[in-house]
């Protein structure tokens, strides 16, 4: 959009640090002035970067072309920049096998902590454990590593086939964690009774600042059953864009070093304790840049976080 590369040129944000009510202080783990924040994964204490980079909308487009330069970029400087989470899932048309690809090229492969999914529509009886396990397999040819890090049941798939299948090669040594996804307002209820029910490392689900469900069950319940969060949408995939054309970024966001509008929406969700990533996607190595400005620096308070939110909600196009 038009208004987030007239602020690509500005600056990334200062160096600080910021006194936070006592849990939120926790939500800000390992953080220097030019290093991205770090959130432990809440079952091994692993940390991962607040921000990665997911492989859906204008990703999956540019991976159906020949020419995967620009895809090469983007991975290529996510990875400078010290990112390492990489969101894909076979359902994102040629993602997986071409960023998986362009890994190995790059070489980074090994660094990156790949995060994919399996939803395979049921067929009925035997066929639909059969189906999943084919979509899994598949998944590692394309991404060519012998562990894939994680791997979710997408989109509340078939929960009750898919999900004993990921404990099983989780058991096996070959995928490291499991979870679960949802985008969808009509799955909510369902996820949230399954993540009561179930155990996962992880849930994965959209989140931005003018699309707050998850605060009210999705998060804190995450938080009490110990599971990490990938968030996915923090730009209500291209809604706030929408709101905010034509519009500057308050001089009060520097105060929790946001001078864009990208880092305005990553920092209003990162400020979340429960949230352990955010993955938006892009096929533009600016936006990268730019994105992983939203995990440096010091992140808004709770009482920020309102004044966010009122800025926000009182713009047209709710």
């Amino acid at each position: 959009m038009k208004t987030r590369r007239e602020w690509l040129g500005m600056t990334l944000g200062a160096a600080g640090a910021m006194t936070l009510a006592p849990h939120w202080v926790k939500a800000q783990s390992s953080q220097t002035s030019n290093t991205l924040i770090t959130r432990a994964i809440p079952s091994s204490g692993e940390k991962l970067p607040i921000i990665g980079l997911g492989s859906s909308a204008t990703f999956a487009q540019v991976a159906r072309n020949e020419d995967h330069e620009a895809l090469k970029a983007v991975i290529s400087k996510m990875v400078e920049l010290g990112g390492t989470v990489f969101d894909t899932a076979p359902s994102y048309g040629a993602s997986e096998e071409v960023a998986g690809k362009i890994a190995q090229e790059l070489g980074v492969a090994k660094k990156l902590f790949w995060a994919t999914k399996l939803n395979v529509a049921p067929r009925g009886g035997a066929a639909d454990a059969t189906a999943a396990r084919a979509q899994v397999e598949a998944s590692f040819r394309r991404i060519g590593k012998p562990v894939i890090d994680l791997i979710q049941v997408h989109n509340m798939g078939d929960v009750k086939v898919q999900l004993p299948i990921l404990r099983e090669v989780k058991q096996q040594g070959r995928v490291r964690y499991i979870g679960l996804t949802t985008t969808f307002e009509n799955q909510y209820a369902e996820m949230i009774q399954t993540m009561r029910q179930e155990k996962f490392d992880f849930i994965g689900t959209n989140y931005a600042i003018d699309d707050r469900f998850a605060e009210q069950t999705i998060l804190p319940l995450a938080q009490e059953r110990g599971m990490a969060v990938l968030v996915y949408a923090p730009f209500g995939r291209t809604r706030l864009w929408k709101r905010v054309e034509g519009k500057q970024v308050p001089d009060w966001a520097r105060e929790f070093d946001a001078t864009t509008w990208a880092q305005f929406f990553l920092k209003y969700v990162a400020s979340h304790p429960a949230v352990t990533c955010i993955t938006p996607a892009t096929s533009r190595v600016s936006n990268v840049i730019d994105n992983m400005g939203g995990g440096l620096g010091r992140l808004p308070d709770p009482e920020m976080r309102k004044r966010m939110i009122a800025l926000i909600d009182s713009l047209p196009g709710a």
